[in-house]
């Protein structure tokens, strides 16, 4: 069987609203610029990452989604929730997303069955193949939803906003990663913990300062990737369903922050 080209990287943290989404968007629109192939895979019942890049559910045009995918479970079933971005141009040339909605909260009461951790990585196999990254966007948490993303990923990197309880979500992130018996109840001993990447720092603040210089002592050295700091013009972004790139010259420092971003995983995971 010939070796799957995309590398699979699955976002998360033990806590919310540290940019994880934010994160998962602008780099997956970052690769896309550098003509990279991408798949976007929204496996929190939020959906914000699917509302951002203009594929929001709606009740009266439904479509297929991760929820259906995950209670399947068959060999291969993710193609048929696949959609391009509702992004125009390159985007939704280069970027697919397989979307979420609010009932995905439901495969959460389908833990305990048998083979249940596994229903994503066997609904993946043969799909994500033609693709550079396969990105997950994890709930904020450690419970199933993530353990499902975790059992299809190659690595999970951890979004931490330099505060006290950022550092703790993603040092449990880590730490559950890190746990080869969690690694083997997943059915994927290969899974490794790659990076902790600061979100969110406001160069103002002197808490964020004293979080930044302590990251890699707590986190591992080499192990700490470049900060995103706080702009507004994300927000502005994620608010109106549309990349960096439209935002014009007022997205172009982000935009250099998140193409570094891109240009270290292609190094990292390629």
């Amino acid at each position: 069987m010939p070796q799957r080209r995309s590398k699979r990287v699955a976002a998360g943290s033990n806590k919310g609203g540290v940019g994880k989404t934010g994160w998962v968007e602008m780099v997956a629109a970052a690769l896309a610029e550098m003509g990279r192939k991408v798949l976007v895979v929204d496996v929190d019942p939020q959906a914000n990452v699917s509302r951002r890049m203009g594929r929001p559910y709606r009740k009266e045009q439904p479509f297929v989604t991760i929820s259906e995918v995950v209670k399947s479970g068959e060999v291969g079933c993710a193609a048929d929730a696949i959609v391009p971005v509702g992004w125009g141009g390159i985007y939704a040339e280069q970027i697919d997303i397989i979307p979420s909605r609010f009932d995905l909260e439901n495969r959460i009461s389908e833990a305990a069955v048998i083979g249940s951790r596994g229903r994503l990585a066997r609904a993946l196999e043969g799909v994500d193949d033609r693709y550079d990254f396969t990105l997950f966007d994890c709930q904020p948490s450690l419970g199933h939803l993530t353990q499902l993303a975790l059992a299809a990923a190659d690595y999970g990197v951890a979004l931490v906003e330099p505060e006290y309880d950022g550092v703790e979500g993603a040092i449990r992130f880590r730490d559950f990663i890190n746990d080869e018996i969690n690694r083997k109840e997943m059915g994927n001993l290969d899974l490794t913990f790659a990076a902790a990447i600061p979100s969110l720092v406001d160069g103002r603040l002197a808490g964020h300062a004293h979080h930044l210089g302590t990251l890699p002592g707590i986190l591992g050295e080499g192990q700490v990737w470049a900060p995103i700091p706080l702009r507004s013009v994300v927000k502005d972004a994620a608010d109106e369903a549309q990349p960096l790139s439209a935002q014009g010259s007022r997205g172009t420092e982000m935009r250099e922050v998140y193409k570094a971003a891109a240009e270290r995983m292609i190094k990292e995971f390629v």
